[in-house]
């Protein structure tokens, strides 16, 4: 049995003469949650539109559940939930009212007391659209998002806007729905939130994805690092561990940071090698790097090189 319920295969955008995605290709599976991270105009949102059914994309190919999401959306609209960047709203309606609205449109509609308590808006419902903060708006673009039990959810940084106590509570929603088989493709600029709900996540940057996997994967495939300060010393004066299989060096000041895929020799050498010559590596760490290091230096590391 296919498991796969979101496909994408060297997808192409071009809007003129820019081309917003440059041949990606992932795959989502069901009950996945995975995330598209990126700086702005990295191409998420363009992804996403192409999957949602708005473009038609210029190469390539894009299915959901089977279906191309344009040509085929019959087949596929009834079966997704959608949080854009930005929904528009009567702003005159109550939140009551908005929710009856779209559950006339929706087979299979959640009662509206129920979708309202799960994105905690239950106690705003004789409240005007116009009057909810932009917090509550977004909450309200994810009770929409749910109210048809969808299989498939798209999130266009969903997050937006919200204080730290709802982020997690959005969270938690989110994860339930994973939990109940719902396929789940986020963007967000949060990195915290891609490493707390995704499975897997894909880092990418002018239209093209740079790197791809679990955390893990993506973490472990960068090394351990070692970082100190030692003021007084060049780059080229500390010492050469013999037979590692990568290792670099990075200096900011007298801040160092050495990448290495042998930390306990690298730290042995350099440990010994300071304690010879009467020097201090002060605020001594090692560890793994996180995902917001790795995502900056992507995204350093591609501007350099355009």
């Amino acid at each position: 049995m296919n498991t796969t319920v979101i496909e994408v295969r060297d997808l192409h955008q071009r809007y003129d003469d820019f081309e917003a995605v440059r041949g990606i290709s992932f795959e989502v599976a069901r009950g996945e949650l995975y995330a598209l991270l990126g700086t702005n105009g990295a191409g998420k949102t363009t992804t996403l539109d192409v999957l949602e059914g708005f473009h038609p994309p210029t190469k390539g190919q894009a299915r959901v559940l089977g279906h191309d999401p344009l040509t085929e959306r019959a087949a596929v609209r009834q079966r997704v939930g959608l949080v854009l960047q930005e929904a528009g709203f009567y702003k005159d309606l109550t939140v009551a009212e908005t929710v009856d609205a779209w559950r006339r449109w929706t087979p299979r509609a959640l009662e509206r007391r129920h979708v309202l308590e799960r994105v905690g808006l239950a106690h705003r419902e004789a409240v005007r659209v116009a009057q909810l903060s932009g917090g509550e708006k977004r909450r309200l673009d994810l009770a929409l998002a749910i109210l048809g039990r969808p299989e498939v959810l798209f999130l266009d940084e969903p997050t937006t806007g919200l204080d730290p106590e709802a982020r997690r509570n959005v969270w938690a929603l989110v994860r339930e729905m994973v939990a109940e088989g719902v396929t789940v493709l986020l963007t967000t600029h949060y990195l915290d939130e891609a490493e707390h709900l995704a499975q897997r996540l894909a880092i990418m940057h002018a239209g093209r994805i740079v790197t791809e996997g679990t955390l893990g994967d993506v973490v472990a495939g960068r090394g351990t690092r070692i970082a100190f300060r030692l003021p007084g010393v060049r780059p080229s004066e500390l010492p050469y561990v013999p037979g590692l299989t990568r290792r670099s060096v990075r200096a900011d000041g007298d801040a160092y940071a050495v990448e290495t895929d042998e930390p306990q020799e690298d730290l042995r050498v350099l440990l010994t090698w300071a304690h010879e010559r009467g020097l201090e590596l002060t605020g001594l760490e090692v560890r793994r790097p996180s995902l917001e290091e790795i995502f900056l230096e992507v995204a350093e590391t591609e501007r350099v090189a355009a």
